[in-house]
């Protein structure tokens, strides 16, 4: 298992080094694709800003610790989207037959499908992420003990697992569907709205919605409560808010699992 690992990850970043070779062949694009992101996410970060100068605080958060969770899960989504964000394209590959040749390689098709290119605009959502983190750690001023270092970067992992084991989970419907454009797009649109702010702030049923049926609080605002040592508005236990990153790792199995038995269903299009 460890070795097939080792294989998958290896033959991806093969793959992924080709897709950046052919990226830099059009250098201003990949230059200006960048920063359009990045202003793109600053952008998201300004209108938090502007309810803060209003409103000073949101849920008790200041701008520090909102800071601080908007960076978790702006870096948790540049980690899966970097390498994986061709699953958004797999209507494309099943409709125009793509995804036969898939099949005939001695590479698993999901790393096929994630490496066909590289979305250049999620390289601006780690850098942006990162450098949001970055402020967020420097004005937060935790306290820093090794299990809170261990916490925080196996929950941008966790958090990238969790988004992307939604997205994985949809892209198998695609074998079945042809056409999950719509889901795909409004997963995203959740992660990137709700996902910004403490989820404290919404309504019990939202509030259970975000945490049990699509847990999106395990991304981003369940680890970050435990950095900020705010877990006394959690309405989990505090040891499953410890666990968080191992919920995302959950999902995603459960998810790439339901993926590949929707593979089963794939028929060609002939084309």
């Amino acid at each position: 298992m460890v070795e097939r690992i080792r294989r998958t990850v290896r033959v991806w970043a093969a793959l992924a080094r080709a897709g950046l070779r052919t990226e830099l062949q059009y250098r201003a694009n990949f230059a200006f694709g960048i920063l359009g992101g990045l202003a793109l996410q600053g952008a998201g970060l300004a209108v938090i800003g502007t309810i803060l100068a209003r409103f000073q605080q949101i849920g008790g958060w200041s701008l520090p610790e909102l800071m601080l969770l908007y960076g978790m899960r702006l870096t948790s989504h540049g980690l899966w989207t970097l390498p994986c964000s061709n699953l958004m394209v797999i209507d494309t590959a099943v409709r125009e037959a793509e995804f036969d040749r898939y099949l005939t390689r001695p590479v698993a098709p999901f790393v096929q499908l994630v490496t066909r290119r590289l979305p250049v605009t999620t390289i601006s959502d780690l850098l942006g992420g990162l450098a949001i983190l970055g402020v967020a750690l420097a004005t937060t001023h935790l306290h820093w003990t090794l299990p809170r270092v261990l916490l925080l970067g196996l929950a941008l992992v966790g958090g990238a697992l969790v988004e992307l084991s939604g997205q994985t989970a949809i892209a198998g419907l695609a074998f079945r569907m042809l056409s999950t454009g719509s889901l795909k797009f409004t997963l995203d649109d959740v992660f990137n709205t709700f996902g910004n702010y403490p989820t404290k702030i919404f309504g019990p049923a939202a509030r259970w919605a975000l945490t049990v049926v699509l847990p999106l609080a395990f991304a981003s605002y369940v680890p970050a409560t435990v950095l900020l040592g705010r877990t006394g508005e959690l309405w989990i236990p505090v040891w499953l808010a410890w666990a968080a990153p191992a919920v995302g790792v959950a999902l995603f199995v459960a998810a790439y699992r339901f993926w590949r038995s929707q593979l089963n269903r794939y028929a060609s299009s002939g084309h």
